[in-house]
């Protein structure tokens, strides 16, 4: 699955391991900016998220409270 703005995953390590967060911003093929409920907007590897099928309907760059809000619309609080 391709790594694009908008894209529901699941941390799978890390501190934040299941959490849920979104992809925000694309760096390059192995890094990409994720933000969410549980935790802080961050660079993180991509072999450390698990994509899910959803795409949410964020801007590259959106703000926390955006993301938060698609979050909770879609039931992934």
């Amino acid at each position: 699955m391709i790594m694009e703005v908008g894209r529901v995953c699941r941390k799978v390590r890390g501190k934040d391991a299941g959490k849920y967060c979104v992809v925000v911003e694309r760096i390059d093929k192995n890094f990409v900016l994720i933000d969410g409920k549980e935790m802080k907007r961050k660079k993180t590897n991509v072999l450390h998220l698990e994509p899910l099928p959803k795409v949410l309907d964020i801007k590259k760059g959106a703000a926390t409270e955006d993301v938060i809000k698609e979050l909770e619309k879609e039931n992934f609080a």
